[in-house]
């Protein structure tokens, strides 16, 4: 099976993972949008988790991974409820890890661990500890393919960065025993600035937040009042937001039609509506230095400066007025 990926080009793929492609799991992901509640305030915002999990599987690929990590590579994110990360702020779940929590059994009650083993693949020895697999998952703040595939792809997607420099960032990313690091302290600026501009600037962009907290209380309102079973969750977007509406509570109804893009929202530190403070999340990719690999932020005040920004930034928050619905 050849598969085209918009940002890495074209790749032949195992039988393997062609039929993994083609089972109901992954294909469920094209109803999961990757930002969550954000394609209900701006349609543009609409990169979704099939996506994701396509160009992190070729990612694996382009760096030479061993089937079994692009097999997990492709199904990390085949545990994501409707809704993405909605569903941590609807749990409080700081860590935002609700997926990975799901996780194994997602795949137990599903056909993957069957087409695994027609190939000769045992699933608990690929999908049970996910971080074994070192260039899919890295402890922050290193790079990894995964965290690699959603800054490049929603950045290039909502026109942040050019394909030229996505391509120029990849030239300069070597493998060093398994794990994906930088050539050039000037291409670790470059990506420590794209990524900042993926979990600040956008994942707290005042109608991200504005989406993700109406949502997420639209949500916990219809669990708690059991008009809304978990298992709606485990479906798409479009299937969950039907069966939202549906429910003919008043109350749900009525925070439902404020979830749009046409509302008129501000970052107001004084004068505020809502507040939300997600996970921290920083880089500081290890670059080669002479025959060394050093943290980034070792030998670049500017890499220094952008993390010491974005630590303020993420555990200030970002508060918002919402002027019109």
């Amino acid at each position: 099976m050849l598969i085209k990926d918009e940002l890495y080009g074209e790749f032949h793929i195992e039988p393997v993972l062609e039929e993994l492609i083609r089972s109901k799991p992954v294909q469920r992901l094209k109803g999961i949008y990757q930002g969550g509640a954000s394609y209900f305030v701006n349609p543009e915002w609409n990169g979704t988790r099939y996506d994701h999990s396509i160009g992190v599987m070729v990612l694996i690929k382009k760096f030479s991974g061993s089937i079994e990590e692009q097999i997990a590579g492709l199904l990390h994110d085949v545990s994501h409820t409707a809704f993405s990360h909605v569903i941590d702020f609807v749990f409080k779940n700081d860590q935002e890890d609700f997926h990975e929590q799901i996780f194994n059994q997602v795949i137990e009650d599903s056909e993957i661990p069957s087409i695994l083993q027609k190939y000769g693949y045992h699933h608990q020895d690929i999908l049970d500890d996910i971080e074994q697999w070192s260039l899919l998952e890295q402890p922050a703040p290193e790079l990894c393919a995964d965290r690699i595939d959603y800054t490049l792809r929603d950045m290039y997607s909502y026109g942040k960065i050019s394909l030229d420099e996505v391509h120029a960032f990849l030239d300069n990313v070597i493998v060093v025993n398994g794990s994906l690091y930088i050539k050039e302290l000037n291409t670790a600026e470059w990506f420590v600035k794209t990524y900042y501009q993926e979990v600040i600037d956008y994942f707290l962009d005042p109608l991200n937040v504005y989406g993700y907290e109406l949502l997420a209380k639209i949500i916990k309102m219809a669990l708690d009042k059991k008009l809304l079973p978990f298992s709606i969750l485990l479906k798409t977007d479009q299937e969950a937001m039907y069966a939202l509406k549906k429910t003919n509570d008043p109350e749900i109804q009525k925070l439902l039609i404020q979830l749009h893009p046409n509302v008129v929202v501000k970052e107001d530190n004084d004068h505020y509506d809502m507040h939300r403070k997600g996970k921290v999340r920083l880089i500081d990719p290890s670059v080669m230095i002479g025959d060394r690999l050093l943290p980034a932020s070792q030998v670049s005040e500017t890499v220094r400066n952008m993390n010491a920004e974005a630590k303020s930034r993420s555990e200030k928050g970002r508060y918002i007025k919402v002027f019109s619905t």
